[in-house]
């Protein structure tokens, strides 16, 4: 052997001996393998050097494997995606008690490296600390002052109403996708308490910003997004990650000349809106000489982003579903339009009104739950070291709530995996709450727009099942409507067309 062929052969050797010295270094490390933690920590499936369990994961439906390993492994178990520790939550008791009862130490928020670049930790959603605390105290009084669960808000949803059913009546009862006008009419509400104004449905800078939302969500739950936030050295290569950044990119832009007209038109006296009372909170800082606020531009931004996206995609999906359902199951629909007509007649219905509507109620209900549009609540992290149900839990460990083991826990609803409206009923037909219903997840993250959403929902949904009945398209059959949701960071129906029949020509 020459001494170059020597030196390759010792070198190659090392090299093997260095990649095992490493693999075994990983090995004993791990958590999973520390004879020190054993029996302490969360249980789960052997991880893989370097990949975890990611090949024993549905990367577009996660949570369907969370449901299966929860199975073997309880309601709390450890994960690894990638070489990141993950906690799952599964079972109604379980997700209560570490959101609600042990809310501050499951409060904190885990950010993905995705969101991590799109927002820098601002706004709402993927924020934590005092910026957090502060932009979600200021934002949760001022849906309150202009009109979240108020009268005020009330009229401006039934006013958006009226412009839906006259979109709809224009499709003459011939199929149409009911993506675009929903998107469109639930959007505005949220515009009119950011911005302090609707918009036409036709009007070009409008449809281009609900669209952008739309696409967002898709992307930010998409395979390949979910692989670059595991190893985001990958980053340049993925068609996903570029095309969202590029969405963020124009929708600032669009939301900087709002801005720009909105500061035009500022009068302190008189804010319209969430933009306006955050540009005078920040004057009013400014004015006293206070630095280091958390009212500065990008958490304007970043925030009003946040509201946009939020409070258009969750509502507007769960409505889509509703009709989607309401086609599907004929007599359901027959049920609630029975009892809009016997109770309301010609009225439109209001917030008030629900209580006398039980039926219709738990209709609404059941397509929240069944249609588990958030499958996954959004990742949480540990703020301190914790023993949950016997397990211990470092502190900044990724936990993540299985929202859909909530919603379909088989010991909380009898039938979890029907439509099955009569979940929320009693004996006598009364409407009841359910302790598992819990689609807005819970404790220091709850949906901080959970009551203008069930407020959205309900009246955008009586008023149009008092004005259309919602069929299948021509040639496809109830039993034919597909009820597989589509990937994303929520999930929302399948490609579809349904015929809004008017009241009238029946």
């Amino acid at each position: 052997m020459g001494l170059l062929d020597l030196f390759l052969h010792s070198f190659s050797s090392s090299l093997f001996g260095a990649l095992v010295v490493l693999l075994l270094v990983f090995i004993f490390s791990s958590s999973s393998f520390s004879s020190q933690d054993k029996g302490k920590e969360p249980p789960g499936p052997t991880p893989l050097p370097l990949i975890g369990n990611l090949l024993q994961l549905d990367l577009k439906n996660p949570y369907n494997t969370f449901m299966e390993l929860s199975k073997k492994y309880g309601s709390v178990f450890t994960v690894y995606l990638g070489s990141q520790k993950v906690v799952i939550l599964a079972g109604y008791k379980t997700v209560k008690e570490a959101l609600v009862n042990c809310a501050d130490e499951f409060g904190d928020r885990y950010s993905m490296q995705i969101t991590k670049e799109t927002s820098g930790g601002h706004g709402i959603i993927w924020a934590s600390g005092e910026s957090w605390k502060e932009m979600r105290r200021f934002v949760l009084t001022n849906l309150r002052d202009f009109g979240m669960g108020k009268r005020a808000c009330e009229d401006k949803i039934m006013e958006e109403c009226n412009y839906l059913i006259e979109v709809l009546k224009k499709c003459k009862g011939e199929a149409f996708d009911t993506t675009q006008p929903i998107y469109h009419a639930v959007s505005n509400i949220i515009c009119s308490i950011v911005y302090g104004s609707r918009f036409e449905y036709d009007d070009t800078e409008f449809t281009s910003l609900v669209d952008g939302a739309l696409r967002s969500v898709r992307l930010v739950g998409s395979p390949s997004i979910q692989l670059f936030n595991l190893f985001p050295w990958i980053g340049k290569w993925i068609a996903d990650r570029k095309e969202l950044h590029t969405i963020i990119a124009d929708s600032k832009k669009q939301n900087q000349k709002l801005f720009g007209r909105l500061k035009e038109t500022f009068n302190p006296q008189m804010c319209r809106g969430i933009v306006g009372a955050f540009l005078l909170r920040k004057q009013n800082l400014e004015d006293s000489g206070i630095t280091g606020s958390h009212f500065h531009d990008r958490n304007l931004m970043q925030t009003v982003l946040n509201l946009f996206t939020a409070g258009t995609d969750t509502t507007a999906t769960t409505l889509r579903w509703g009709l989607l359902f309401m086609a599907k199951y004929p007599k359901i629909q027959d049920q609630v339009r029975e009892e809009l007509s016997t109770v309301m007649g010609v009225r439109q219905a209001q917030v008030e009104d629900r209580k006398s509507l039980p039926f219709t109620d738990a209709v609404i209900h059941e397509t929240q739950r069944l249609a588990n549009i958030v499958p996954m609540a959004l990742p949480h992290k540990t703020t301190k070291d914790v023993t949950f149900q016997g397990h211990f839990i470092k502190k900044g460990t990724t936990v993540y709530p299985l929202l859909t083991s909530v919603l379909y826990d088989e010991s909380e609803w009898e039938h979890p995996r029907s439509f099955y409206p009569a979940h929320f009923l009693d004996k006598d037909g009364k409407f009841v709450k359910r302790d598992a219903f819990m689609p807005f997840s819970a404790g220091r993250r709850v949906c901080l727009g959970e009551s203008l959403a069930r407020m959205e929902l309900f009246i955008f949904f009586t008023s149009l099942l008092q004005h259309f009945r919602f069929t299948p398209a021509p040639g496809v059959s109830e039993e034919e409507l597909d009820l597989t949701p589509l990937v994303g960071f929520t999930l929302s129906p399948s490609p579809h067309k349904l015929c809004a029949v008017p009241v009238c020509e029946q």
